[in-house]
């Protein structure tokens, strides 16, 4: 699903959050938003998955307006990770991945065969499957993560939106979380906060300020000196390594 957002303009009461962003996502790209704490970010993605509503501008999915989707047909083609999912359900590990498949039943109409495997499978991508009989209020942060992903990806959306899924988990799960998010082949819009993290894993970037986009582009032009100083006010020392790694030196 390609997503589109043309002039996007958010408020709230007279403070502006969000001031004419415009940004394409397609061909099964990762893009990650990057930004200081109140930015905009959260809230770019809260308009594209439809818990906020923008004051002006167009939202479109693969050139449909968003505001035109039915949210059921919209989960068939988006899914959400948030940062923090406070599921207090005493559910399985299995369960809570099978709400995944809710989108895509009939009203009153079970579980089939089909979505069974397609959960175990999701299970098996996140590497929790041997625990898919454990209570999910058991697990780790890291591993309630995993599992999360998995009703996503259980979903078998098309455009996966990332919320700062891996800020309060440790640099092992960040990197599992990651990996498997882009190995999933399809269009990804992620925030997140670590930027030498998002440089490894993104195909394109954006850095927010003041609910505007200021740069973008590939990781190796938009990160440098110039750009983390003016977005974060701190300055900087960036190496970039031929394998496209980007290592930044706060001084």
């Amino acid at each position: 699903m390609d997503l589109s957002c043309i002039d996007i303009k958010y408020s709230i009461e007279d403070k502006r959050i969000l001031n004419s962003v415009s940004f394409n996502l397609k061909n099964n790209e990762f893009h990650t938003i990057l930004g200081p704490n109140g930015c905009g970010k959260s809230t770019l993605l809260k308009n594209i998955y439809k818990i906020l509503k923008p004051d002006s501008g167009v939202i479109y999915l693969n050139l449909k307006e968003l505001k035109k989707i039915k949210s059921k047909e919209l989960a068939k083609e988006m899914a959400v990770v948030a940062q923090f999912n406070n599921l207090n359900f005493d559910l399985s590990v299995r369960e809570i991945v099978l709400l995944g498949r809710t989108p895509h039943l009939g009203i009153m109409e079970k579980e089939r065969k089909e979505d069974y495997e397609i959960v175990d499978d999701a299970l098996r991508i996140v590497g929790m499957y041997d625990k898919r009989d454990r209570s999910y209020l058991s697990l780790s942060g890291g591993e309630k993560q995993r599992v999360v992903l998995a009703r996503a990806i259980a979903q078998r959306p098309s455009l996966l939106l990332l919320d700062e899924p891996t800020n309060h988990l440790d640099i092992k799960y960040q990197l599992e979380i990651l990996k498997i998010v882009k190995k999933l082949n399809i269009n990804v819009l992620a925030v997140l906060h670590d930027i030498a993290l998002a440089s490894k894993f993104s195909d394109y970037m954006y850095l927010m300020k003041d609910g505007e986009i200021k740069f973008q582009g590939i990781p190796q032009e938009v990160i440098t000196k110039q750009s983390i100083k003016e977005i974060y006010d701190v300055d900087c020392n960036i190496l970039k390594q031929e394998n496209g790694t980007i290592l930044i030196n706060y001084l």
